[in-house]
């Protein structure tokens, strides 16, 4: 699967979202999009050229492009995934892992939360709906570590 391909995941699927945004697959999360309803779910991965993700066997039998997960653990998710043929490496910043927004580059000069680094000592992006702000730190490498089996 490319990484142009767009994602749809389920309810069941939050966490997994979260890591295939930060491997740079633009992935929209159901719940965030206000979707609970399986008819609207399938809608809108329809309607959208979305792959829908899920761990219900139902819903994804009505999607004609649908990965239907069978773990619950996130790592067993992952090989899965993996197996259906994902890429999962991380990929330059460029999607919120929270909103699935897009990431631009922080200026140097810019000045930052005090939560963030100091852009002009290490790389920040900005994500460009919810002004979330991201670097690779400790969380990119624990994420990396995890995906360099797959």
């Amino acid at each position: 699967m490319s990484r142009e391909q767009r994602l749809l995941a389920d309810a069941m699927l939050g966490r997994l979202a979260t890591y295939l945004r930060m491997c740079g697959y633009d992935t929209v999360y159901a719940p965030d999009a206000g979707l609970t309803d399986d008819d609207d779910i399938h809608a809108l991965a329809r309607a959208d050229g979305r792959t829908l993700l899920t761990r219900d066997r139902e819903l994804g039998a009505r999607a004609a492009d649908a990965v239907v997960l069978t773990s619950k653990n996130i790592d067993d998710k992952l090989a899965e995934l993996a197996a259906a043929g994902v890429e999962l490496s991380l990929a330059e910043p460029c999607r919120c892992g929270n909103c699935n927004g897009r990431l631009e580059r922080v200026s140097p000069t810019t000045e930052t939360p005090e939560y963030a680094p100091d852009p002009a000592e290490t790389d920040v992006w900005q994500c460009r709906s919810c002004g979330q702000r991201f670097w690779q730190g400790s969380h990119w490498e624990d994420v990396a570590g995890r995906l360099a089996g797959y």
